[in-house]
């Protein structure tokens, strides 16, 4: 099986392998371009670059990612500027997300024994963002997380647990606030 294919499976592979190393490139380059284009042409290079981008999505520069064909951006959903999404797992944005400027999504983990950290053994776990959600800027998504439909996540929180629908998460880590406690 190839680093690759490891990766997508959520199996312990290479993070430094030749063939990922290319793939991040590639990604590289158009994200590189998106970011200084003029509106007219981001659109286009948004299309080459995530995997799915459905009617009035829309991803404002600057932006990161690891490979761009993970990321899947649901009907009418924004990301703000500086968004960086590792999506070396899929990354599942559903639609009418809003997510907030400087937001960092991971689903890459690397080894937590050393040795195998400095080999370059990293896995991927996916993360999922159901509709109407709404990410506060600064977020952090940690990988393997789900949040919920309509839930909201606080500016500067780290989320390392799902988050329930409708529920709203802040803090590092991010805890849910009762119902009727402001954010």
């Amino acid at each position: 099986m190839t680093d690759y294919q490891l990766m997508i499976d959520s199996q312990p592979y290479d993070c430094m392998a030749p063939e990922l190393n290319a793939l991040r490139k590639a990604a590289a380059n158009l994200y590189r371009r998106f970011n200084r284009e003029e509106e007219d042409e981001q659109r286009i290079l948004l299309q080459a670059l995530v995997g799915e981008l459905a009617e009035g999505a829309f991803i404002c520069p600057p932006f990161q990612c690891s490979y761009g064909r993970h990321i899947s951006l649901g009907l009418g959903s924004f990301i703000n500027m500086g968004a960086t999404l590792l999506d070396n797992a899929p990354i599942r944005i559903g639609a009418g997300v809003m997510i907030g400027p400087n937001v960092q999504i991971y689903t890459a983990a690397h080894a937590l024994d050393a040795d195998e950290r400095l080999a370059g053994v990293e896995t991927a776990l996916p993360v999922t963002i159901e509709d109407r959600v709404w990410i506060g800027g600064g977020a952090i998504l940690l990988p393997g997380i789900t949040i919920g439909r309509e839930a909201i996540v606080g500016a500067g929180a780290v989320v390392s647990k799902d988050v329930p629908a409708g529920a709203r998460v802040v803090g590092n880590p991010a805890r849910i606030l009762p119902p009727k406690q402001r954010l």
